[in-house]
């Protein structure tokens, strides 16, 4: 069947384009004209490139298409495919326009003819996810040397005799436990999920390996279930998964502590090679052989010289006689240089006292002569104190009101007291008070002459 496409833009049909342009509208038509669609198909072709994206060709018996799936889808799948696995994808139909490759975009993928698991193992992981079931955080380390080893599987599998055999190669001195189980079919599950707790209420192991072969999605499907997830998340004992091949992924690789591509692969993370410990006890046990050796070293130097330091009583006593009649000596002479210092420093200051002694007459006359002089400059001072008084005396007298009344002046008032300066403020018949040198009088204005004629 063939879609025909009709050009409408007469404008778009009359224009010279690009061909950029071209597959720019071409692109546009075909993104425009087609929804999301599911397509099945056999992948050929894969190429994982270094960005994370995925490359490949989906075809069947009469036609091929290529496709890509960017990172962000991929990641988010849950496995990863390989050439000849036949796949259904929910894709878009678009065009790579540097090329002009027609391509479809891959928004999902599932395992053809798997639909409805594939769909519910989609959902209950999305579930899971954004319950936090998945994150990081929560996560532990499992303790790189066990007790013990607990074995979550089927008594007839062929993963146990993996683990068993990479166990006995790699740590043989690790003690596993079995917890049986089924691995596959209705009450797998279940099983799983009581097996886990019998192990964390025996507390007997260290480290919980759930363990199975390869197989379909339908194989596998037990450990996509929700209950067994809950029981590896609620464990006090870290999980180690190593359920199917590298690139099968099942819920409980998301929930466990660590997820391991192969059961032999999840023996090998459960403990270290014995080889390893052996060759680093024998590195330990070296160093502080080393160790030892320096601190006795060290030791004996020190008792070297502590005996060197060592003498015998009686020479000590010696030693100490000797030292004791050197002291004495010392002491002696060290008593006698003083005192000897002290009678000549003793005589030089009698001579020196002598020479610098008082001189009784000399100062009787350093005493006369001051008290002269200083009789002789209170005389000064006292008669320039007398000159000075007299002339603020003279002074004072001039300046004093009742002198210039004696020379015949008086002091004329008003009614109210004010003292009269001009007679242009005065009026015929106002009544005056005169101040004398000697008492005072009333009397009365009969006329006024203004001016400075007296």
């Amino acid at each position: 069947m063939t879609t025909r496409f009709p050009v409408t833009n007469d404008d778009l049909a009359r224009k010279i384009l690009t061909v950029a342009q071209l597959n720019q509208a071409v692109g546009q038509i075909l993104e425009a004209s087609f929804p999301l669609v599911w397509v099945t198909g056999e992948i050929s072709n894969f190429t994982q490139a270094a960005s994370g994206h995925w490359y490949f060709t989906l075809k069947d018996r009469q036609a091929a298409v290529r496709a890509v799936m960017f990172r962000s889808r991929s990641q988010a799948l849950g496995f990863s495919p390989r050439a000849g696995d036949k796949v259904d994808i929910h894709a878009r139909v678009g065009l790579y326009e540097p090329r002009g490759d027609f391509q479809l975009q891959v928004e999902a993928m599932r395992p053809a003819g798997q639909g409805n698991l594939y769909e519910a193992f989609v959902r209950l992981k999305e579930k899971l996810a954004a319950q936090g079931l998945f994150d990081a955080q929560r996560k532990r380390v499992p303790p790189a040397l066990p007790r013990a080893v607990g074995v979550v599987t089927s008594l007839q599998a062929a993963a146990l005799r993996d683990v068993l055999t990479a166990l006995r190669r790699r740590a043989p001195h690790v003690p596993v436990v079995i917890y049986p189980a089924p691995v596959q079919g209705a009450e797998a599950a279940p099983r799983l999920v009581q097996a886990i707790e019998a192990a964390n209420a025996r507390r007997e192991v260290d480290t919980l390996l759930l363990v199975r072969g390869g197989g379909s999605m339908e194989d596998l499907w037990s450990f996509n279930d929700e209950a067994l997830a809950y029981a590896i998340l609620d464990s006090a004992i870290p999980v180690i998964c190593g359920v199917g091949h590298e690139t099968d992924f099942t819920i409980a690789d998301f929930v466990a502590d660590l997820r391991a591509p192969t059961p032999t692969a999840a023996a090998e993370l459960a403990a270290l090679p014995r080889a390893d410990w052996l060759a680093r006890l024998a590195r330990l046990d070296q160093a502080l052989a080393r160790a030892q050796a320096r601190r006795l070293e060290r030791a004996a130097q020190r008792l070297d010289r502590a005996c060197a330091q060592l003498v015998s009583p009686a020479q000590r006593l010696a030693q100490r006689r000797e030292r004791l009649a050197g002291l004495t000596h010392r002491l002696g002479s060290a008593m006698q240089r003083p005192l000897a210092r002290q009678q000549g420093r003793l005589a030089l200051l009698r001579t020196r006292l002598l020479h610098r002694g008082p001189d009784p007459r000399r100062a009787q006359e350093q005493l006369a002569r001051a008290q002269a002089a200083m009789s002789r400059a209170a005389r000064r001072s006292l008669g320039q104190r007398a000159l000075a008084l007299a002339s603020l005396q003279a002074r004072l007298r001039a300046l004093d009101p009742g002198q210039t009344l004696a020379r015949g002046y008086a002091i004329a008032r008003d009614e109210q007291g004010a003292i009269v300066r001009q007679a242009g403020t005065l009026a015929a018949g106002q009544a005056l008070h005169l101040e004398f040198a000697q008492g005072s009088a009333q009397v009365q204005v009969r006329r006024t002459q203004a001016g400075g004629g007296r």
